[in-house]
């Protein structure tokens, strides 16, 4: 007779609401003790809703939450924390002005004999946690001086350095390194051998399928599929997530992509030298109307830091940056958006939306001046701009005034591009665009690239997912140690190509920040 496994966390007839609309509606969830377990669905599916649900940090409107088969209710996350349900969510949520050891054990410093804080034995016993993982990290830097992979990496150590039963990873490998994300993978068996069990959110099918045993699909707030994952082709998969027909999907694929085209016009944004000690060095491109350029190379290679000092986000030591001809002032991003360049960080929590704000106020946020008279804003221009952006871009909100907090990643991911396409912009800078979004809104922002660059938008795209530029771009410069070392075109845009630029590239001596 096949064994039992115990559920260790249990999610029965889950409802829960905003604004009128709801969010997740008789959900089922179970998670077993020991097993790792994928949890996906398009944006605006209610995976969010669910872990906040299961964490304390919302209360369901129906239904019962039970840890070891008894009742349960998470009033706050450090109730459901102190019950042993830990969280790593996809944007760090630390504290970045502490250190990575204050970080780890934040709230339960150890003491010395006097009752305060022992920070060398705070110290020591973080940097043995890491070790113990293979994190190799200075635990006595502030941690908004490391990256986001090394910031994840310090979230997932204080995530299992309490005494977790059960530990909810949100797109953790997001900002991870191919070595980071197998130490996290390893992490991950120790964690299950231990009899921890894992939720694991990803849109990164391959990592489901290499480190989930079950997955629980859900689609527009309600539980569609519960099954072993072996057992689940990825196709039908994608199937159950987007609620079309492993057919249709054959016919016609899950996403389009750009045809590879370029306009031939003279350039519109011409980048000139561009150097920042440590990050950059003397960076040249060019972009012209309607062509998305691809910068490609891995994580720490600069490619984050070069959109930055093009959009006027840092400072730079040297070189210039011109739009149609006009040279725009340096380390100024007032100057930058006058000239027409805009940027899209890839940080959009910490970078990007005021979460605070309604939908409305985050979209016309940076246009207010222009749909201002005489200090006065029209509300009716305002809404005319609103409507025209979440009609265009397919917004999922109640209403424009919804919190844009309440939104999902993706629909959060689409408000910032409308906020930019509000200022009618002539280059836009891309870091990240599809981000920690699920395969149907991917497929939406990259069709609504295509269609930008048609418009004539000249474009700049980034991304961890080679595959993405690779598809997405006309042409592609090879970036590493904050150099150009190879431009790609035309059929020399492919993951072959690409690889043998970043092999052949000489390797500086000198340690480059970790930013991406």
């Amino acid at each position: 007779m096949e064994q039992v496994v115990p559920n260790v966390l249990e999610a029965r007839n889950i409802g829960k609401h905003f604004a009128g609309v709801s969010a997740l509606a008789a959900v089922d969830f179970d998670l077993r003790t020991g097993e790792s377990h994928a949890l996906v669905g398009e944006n605006g599916a209610g995976k969010s809703t669910l872990i906040k649900v299961l964490t304390g940090v919302y209360q369901p409107d129906a239904g019962e939450l039970l840890l070891a088969g008894m009742p349960v209710r998470f009033g706050q996350p450090s109730d459901a924390q102190d019950a042993g349900v830990s969280t790593i969510y996809q944007e760090v949520n630390l504290v970045p002005l502490m250190s990575a050891a204050q970080n780890i054990y934040l709230g339960r410093e150890p003491l010395n004999r006097f009752g305060l804080i022992d920070f060398r034995a705070m110290r020591e016993q973080a940097q043995a946690l890491l070790v113990e993982y293979g994190i190799d990290v200075d635990v006595r830097r502030p941690l908004r001086t490391m990256g986001l992979g090394a910031q994840q990496m310090v979230a997932l150590a204080r995530a299992v350095s309490v005494d977790a039963r059960v530990v909810i990873m949100d797109e953790p490998t997001s900002s991870l390194e191919p070595r980071e994300v197998e130490t996290l993978f390893e992490v991950i068996r120790r964690l299950r051998a231990d009899g921890i069990a894992i939720v694991y959110v990803s849109h990164r099918l391959d990592e489901l399928y290499e480190v989930c045993e079950r997955v629980t699909v859900l689609r527009d707030g309600k539980l569609v599929h519960t099954g072993t994952l072996a057992d689940t082709p990825r196709l039908e998969l994608i199937s159950l997530m987007l609620g079309r027909s492993t057919s249709e999907l054959r016919a016609g694929g899950v996403t389009e992509f750009r045809d590879g085209h370029t306009r031939a016009s003279e350039p519109v944004l011409r980048v000139s030298g561009l150097s920042r000690k440590h990050e950059i060095d003397g960076i040249d491109l060019d972009v012209r109307p309607g062509e998305v350029l691809g910068l490609g190379g891995l994580l720490g290679a600069g490619r984050t830091e070069t959109l930055k000092a093009i959009a006027g986000a840092s400072n730079v030591d040297g070189g210039s940056v011109a739009v149609s001809g006009h040279t725009v002032h340096s380390g100024s991003v007032p100057a930058a958006i006058r000239s027409g360049i805009v940027l899209l960080p890839e940080d959009r929590k910490a970078e990007g939306i005021i979460p605070h704000l309604s939908v409305r106020e985050n979209i016309v946020l940076a246009a207010l001046p222009r749909l201002s008279r005489f200090g006065f804003t029209s509300r009716r221009r305002q809404n005319s701009v609103v409507e025209t952006m979440m009609s265009r871009l397919h917004i999922k909100a109640s209403s424009p005034d919804q919190p844009v907090a309440e939104l999902s990643g993706g629909n959060q991911q689409k408000v910032m591009i409308a906020r930019w396409l509000a200022m009618s912009p002539t280059v836009l800078l891309l870091d990240e665009p599809t981000r920690g979004i699920d395969v149907g809104a991917k497929a939406e922002v990259q069709t609504l690239i295509d269609e930008l660059a048609a418009d004539g938008l000249a474009i700049i795209l980034v991304s961890s997912e080679i595959q993405e530029v690779l598809e997405g771009a006309d042409r592609m410069l090879v970036l590493k140690d904050g150099a150009v070392v190879a431009e790609l075109t035309g059929d020399s845009v492919n993951e072959t190509a690409l690889m043998a630029a970043l092999a052949a590239a000489p390797v500086s001596d000198d340690v480059m920040v970790d930013h991406g």
